[in-house]
């Protein structure tokens, strides 16, 4: 089968990665897409078991860190192509394992970049390495501003700090090699198949259980929430008209305080579960606040609208009451995670 394009995609079978792949498929039939994921505990092959017998998708279970296992990939399928999402993503683990974050991070990061430097020689034409990274690199804002593409790295976590310093070997092997290499820094994630241990989820699954909702602090720290098929439009938007040696910063225009979004989400939930007479708000618990804990992400996509034409089409409210809707239509999925028959 002839395609237009290789691409590979690390960190498919994870949140973001399953419904990148699910809008490359459904968006470039003639494209093959490469799957590669370690499959730990955030990656979920049932994200993609309506696509996995396409024919223009190929799945590859492989640690980005394994130099032989991503060569032999890049020369098995001809990749020409690499949107890297594997990354460990969770704040609170890295603050107990920063090691961890740090080899599959800065060290996956670095693997992609040499294979991808060595299989496509001196002259990688029409060849593109796709950094997909956090708005977290830039560190924390007080109650006014937004990130922009030039503003400094401050990163603040474990985390942050392991994405920053894989974004900076992604501009160094630009630098030093004429790479050619694009990064994009994105706002915080929501939608269908993300991970019960990340907010919106959690609550939603919490909700269902009517187990208590975490929040930390006051719930008075800021985020600009970006609904997953938006980035994904970003992404396929970057990744067909961006311009190499480049930085885009991706986010929705949905700024909101943590705790006026868990009551939104909670309203949402009694709505859909006729619940009125046992508001979900009384769940709410406030726990001690993490350690180092950002106050305010805000992040500025001016240049990616302006330059390329893409703009968030979700608002808050609605991207909620979809993504509600999508767990309360695949409670299967969720208690799979949750007694971890997803893992066999």
């Amino acid at each position: 089968m002839d395609m237009k394009k290789h691409i590979l995609v690390t960190g498919g079978a994870g949140f973001i990665g399953s419904n990148l792949i699910h809008h490359l498929l459904n968006n470039h039939p003639d494209y093959l897409v490469v799957n590669v994921d370690s499959l730990t505990y955030a990656g979920n092959l049932a994200n993609l078991r309506d696509v996995e017998n396409l024919p223009n998708y190929r799945f590859v279970k492989a640690d980005v860190t394994d130099s032989i296992a991503i060569a032999r990939v890049f020369s098995d399928f001809s990749i020409d192509t690499v949107l890297h999402l594997a990354a460990e993503s969770h704040v609170d683990r890295s603050i107990n394992t920063p090691l961890h974050f740090a080899n599959v991070n800065i060290l996956g990061t670095l693997t992609l970049l040499d294979t991808a430097r060595r299989a496509w020689g001196k002259e990688p034409n029409g060849k593109l390495y796709y950094q997909i990274s956090t708005d977290e690199v830039y560190g924390a804002l007080g109650k006014t501003g937004a990130f922009t593409e030039t503003t400094p790295y401050n990163p603040q976590s474990p985390y942050s700090a392991s994405k920053a310093s894989a974004d900076h070997f992604v501009r160094a092997y630009s630098n030093t090699y004429g790479l050619p290499t694009i990064i994009s820094c994105c706002s915080n994630n929501y939608g269908p198949y993300q991970f019960p241990e990340k907010l919106i989820p959690l609550c939603i699954s919490n909700i269902l259980k009517r187990k208590p909702l975490p929040i930390y602090g006051q719930g008075l720290n800021v985020r600009d929430w970006l609904y997953v098929a938006d980035h994904a439009r970003a992404i396929d938007t970057i990744l067909h008209h961006g311009t190499p040696g480049q930085t885009y910063n991706v986010g929705g225009h949905n700024e909101v305080a943590n705790i006026e979004l868990v009551r939104t989400l909670c309203h949402i939930m009694d709505t859909r579960l006729n619940q009125a007479a046992s508001p979900s708000e009384n769940l709410i618990t406030y726990v001690p606040d993490r350690l180092g804990h950002d106050f305010r992400y805000a992040i500025d996509p001016t240049k990616l609208s302006t330059t390329l034409g893409w703009k968030p089409e979700t608002s808050l409210q609605v991207g909620l009451e979809r993504t509600v809707d999508w767990y309360l239509a695949h409670q299967q999925w969720l208690e799979d995670i949750e007694t971890g028959r997803y893992r066999t």
